[in-house]
């Protein structure tokens, strides 16, 4: 969560924003565990400014904190997806934001889910979180190919890995304002910048 309170709050966030075609995006941000363990944080909000910025952050901010088992990057596409209709928007760019710390692995194949997002326009994002231990990686050493080849996906899609625990507020500053810049950096597996 600090990572996207930091991003969001942004000055480089916010020079995207009005940057943009229309000046505002609208963002909505749930956690997600197991196939059908999803909850809505923060319900879709509008941000214009400094001010839309950091209500929406502090509502994040101030949100209980949850933990739960498993991954399934399955259910949470499939719980993000209809999302976007219900918003109340309708914005010339969907984008769906996944930062996780492992594979499926509960559910169906993601990249069934993850072809039927596409094939409803929206793109997708990656933010694998692969921190390193004194005994190996916290998640699979491999995770951002992972990423790249099963869960990001659209036009201008990427993947930024994070691979050291001071790279989270960096990491998704950077992924913010990509995709509200809508920027494509090349190549599609990015390093965060440190």
């Amino acid at each position: 969560r600090e990572g996207y309170i930091a991003g969001l709050t942004s000055r480089e966030f916010i020079t995207a924003i009005r940057g943009g075609a229309n000046g505002r995006v609208a963002i909505t941000y749930f956690e997600w565990a197991g196939y059908s363990d999803q909850k809505i944080i923060l319900p879709w909000r509008m941000i214009d400014g400094p001010a839309t910025a950091e209500a929406v952050a502090a509502e994040i901010q101030h949100a209980p904190y949850r933990r739960a088992p498993r991954t399934s990057i399955y259910g949470a596409l499939q719980f993000a997806k209809p999302l976007f209709e219900a918003s109340g928007f309708n914005g010339l760019r969907r984008v769906i934001d996944v930062s996780g710390d492992g594979v499926n692995n509960m559910g169906p194949p993601v990249t069934l889910m993850r072809d039927e997002v596409l094939e409803a326009g929206i793109t997708i994002n990656g933010l694998p979180i692969m921190l390193k231990r004194s005994y190996g990686y916290a998640a699979d050493a491999k995770l951002d190919i992972y990423y790249e080849d099963c869960v990001a996906g659209g036009p201008g899609s990427f993947v930024i890995a994070i691979h050291e625990r001071e790279q989270f507020k960096d990491a998704t500053r950077q992924k913010l304002v990509l995709e509200i810049a809508g920027r494509t950096p090349a190549p599609r597996v990015v390093p965060a910048q440190a």
